[in-house]
């Protein structure tokens, strides 16, 4: 990802106004709305090598649809928005907390692939030779973009950051 790309994100960020609230609570197109992070579970080896649940404890991420295939089905979208979540060792109760409160603007293919252009930390996960990481659960911080094959395999490329295994602070 380029300086000049981040630069548009952190200006349609800042540029885009904030929710607008709608008598009938329904959410027009093109507007802010929530979009919250489900917690979860993996068995021990999925990412790390004891049983895990993640769950958001701090969560105000929100999304902007950008635009649309004619399907409706969204094309290009931005998340940004708090969020803490809690990491926990499911076999000795260890817990650790991540941020991942990283802005992220997301093209979506029609094959199910996914590219994100990201500022900031967010929270990946990848599995055992299914990405440029090895197994863990990752927050990467700075700037990046990572390439999402319609498997979930992630390739990162950084521009400047750091990468951290939350598995080795629940271990």
């Amino acid at each position: 990802m380029s300086a000049a790309l981040a630069s548009v994100v952190a200006a349609v960020v800042a540029a885009v106004p904030g929710p607008a609230s709608a008598a009938s609570g329904d959410i027009a197109p093109g507007a802010w709305e929530p979009a919250p992070q489900a917690g979860f579970e993996l068995p021990a080896g999925a990412r790390c090598d004891f049983a895990v649940r993640v769950e958001p404890i701090v969560d105000e991420v929100r999304k902007l649809t950008l635009s649309t295939y004619p399907d409706g089905s969204p094309k290009r979208e931005l998340f940004t928005g708090a969020l803490i979540d809690r990491v926990t060792n499911l076999e000795t109760g260890a817990t650790s907390t991540a941020d991942a409160s990283g802005t992220s603007l997301v093209d979506y293919a029609t094959d199910g692939s996914m590219t994100w252009y990201v500022t900031g930390p967010v929270l990946l996960g990848f599995r055992e030779n299914a990405g440029s990481l090895p197994k863990g659960l990752w927050i990467v911080d700075g700037q990046f973009r990572v390439e999402f094959t319609p498997t979930f395999e992630k390739t990162i490329t950084m521009l400047h950051g750091t990468t951290h295994n939350v598995c080795t602070d629940v271990d």
